[in-house]
């Protein structure tokens, strides 16, 4: 049998499982993608390469489903703003403002630019559901009032992000719920509420 067929063997499930994915993040963090291997994950966690390969195809699926389970599954808060919503979906332990998903992050977008099979798993698996959610947000806020109608939520919605990594990764700041909060505050909420300037363009048809 192959590391790849998983037949009828016990599957690594529960406790041992989020220790599994710890240990991945923590090899991951220290070494980055290109140097992570299932010896060593297996090597840190304890166990045996077999049993990683049980329950994960390999290091793409690994690595991708230790980031998902740091973060939390894909959410839809629902605070009753669309600022409150921002912050407890970006905020706390696996957000954008978490010490070790910055470092994390710094080792997948250069795993994504090197490996296109994780690239290919990590956008579907974790980036897909998170696009969605964050979505879910803007549209409800939207309904709201508090989003612009000729708003173009495909722009305005990963805006959060990439404006508040930027200043993380290259002018090097320190990312706070603070930060978080100020770029909401001058960036993303005004653009939101008061829509494109000048009068409103008809949108290219996505036939």
């Amino acid at each position: 049998m192959t590391p790849t067929e998983t037949g009828t063997r016990p599957r690594v499930v529960g406790e041992r499982e989020m220790e599994i994915l710890d240990a991945t993040l923590d090899v991951l963090a220290d070494v980055g993608y290109d140097l992570l291997t299932m010896d060593a994950v297996a090597t840190r966690a304890k166990a045996s390469k077999a049993t990683l390969y049980r329950r994960w195809r390999g290091k793409p699926e690994l690595v991708v489903a230790a980031i998902t389970a740091r973060k939390g599954e894909a959410t839809t808060p629902d605070t009753g703003t669309l600022r409150g919503d921002l912050l407890a979906a970006y905020c706390g332990a696996g957000g954008i403002d978490d010490p070790l998903a910055q470092s994390v992050l710094a080792a997948v977008v250069t795993a994504m630019g090197r490996d296109p099979e994780f690239a290919e798993v990590y956008r579907r698996e974790f980036i897909g559901p998170k696009v969605a959610a964050s979505r879910v947000l803007y549209e409800r806020a939207r309904a709201r009032g508090e989003v612009h109608p000729d708003v173009d939520l495909d722009v305005l919605a990963p805006s959060l992000a990439g404006i508040v990594l930027h200043r993380a990764f290259l002018l090097g700041e320190q990312v706070t719920t603070d930060l978080v909060g100020r770029v909401l505050d001058e960036v993303i909420l005004p653009a939101a509420l008061h829509g494109p300037a000048g009068p409103a363009r008809p949108r290219p048809s996505r036939a």
